[in-house]
């Protein structure tokens, strides 16, 4: 037998690269990413990060202590564009600049995007000022995310909580149940609802609230995926997910 060594050819083309850490029990952030990029030419990636239970502000900090060796394990020793920590309460209990630091120590030159970064971009971009927030955790993470975006200037009209303590049991929360609630809240003089928590089935309810309600409605993966996007340059127009994707 003969046996030829062939040179590979190999290709020029590079598309921009998102490597997301998405929490081990999270059903949900995967398929809405794909659901929102799939006609892109992008490069999409995931790696898992251990969830501790219950979930707590000492849990969620301590999940973090691993976010530079889950950040290398995407693509290890390549370039990514931009790294997502997909976690809102996570973000908020240990902090963005942490975060960031943290996968920059694994990824220099990726840019960092989380939930809770991302909601603020959006609502600025939106010119709001006045929001009503939606969780679904226990009162204190609930209280958590109340007082991120009061920090950041944000006027809270309304809130309400569904008090879950476990990540899996929130990616079990009915979507035909989470839009009947929603669409039941008392919003005040609310210009814009905000759905926190990855795990929820909130994305594809979106458009459906916006028109029930009269009123903007963001929710976690919808505003991380929209800034992702923003941080590679894809700026371009996306139907069914929300008047933010409207430019």
């Amino acid at each position: 037998m003969n046996s030829t060594k062939i040179e590979p050819k190999y290709t020029s083309k590079s598309n921009p690269r998102i490597g997301l850490i998405a929490l081990a029990t999270d059903f949900r952030i995967e398929k809405d990413f794909i659901n929102v990029i799939k006609d892109q030419d992008i490069d999409f990636f995931v790696n898992r990060i251990h969830c501790y239970a219950p979930l707590t502000s000492e849990n969620l900090i301590k999940m973090s202590n691993t976010v530079t060796e889950i950040s290398e394990d995407i693509l290890p020793n390549e370039k990514i564009d931009c790294v997502v920590y997909g976690c809102t309460s996570g973000t908020i209990a240990a902090g963005y600049d942490t975060i960031k630091k943290k996968v920059n120590l694994a990824k220099p030159e990726a840019k960092v995007t989380t939930p809770s970064t991302a909601a603020i971009n959006a609502l600025r971009k939106m010119n709001i000022k006045n929001i009503s927030i939606f969780t679904p955790y226990s009162k204190a993470l609930n209280d958590d995310v109340v007082k991120y975006f009061e920090s950041q200037n944000f006027k809270i009209t309304s809130n309400a909580y569904f008090d879950i303590t476990n990540d899996l049991d929130i990616g079990k929360v009915d979507e035909d149940y989470l839009y009947k609630t929603l669409l039941e809240m008392d919003l005040g003089n609310a210009d814009c609802l905000f759905i926190s928590c990855t795990a929820l089935p909130a994305l594809s309810i979106i458009e459906k609230l916006e028109k029930k309600l009269n009123k903007v409605v963001l929710s976690s993966n919808q505003v991380l995926i929209w800034d992702t996007l923003q941080s590679i340059g894809k700026k371009s127009s996306i139907d069914g997910f929300g008047k933010l994707f409207k430019n």
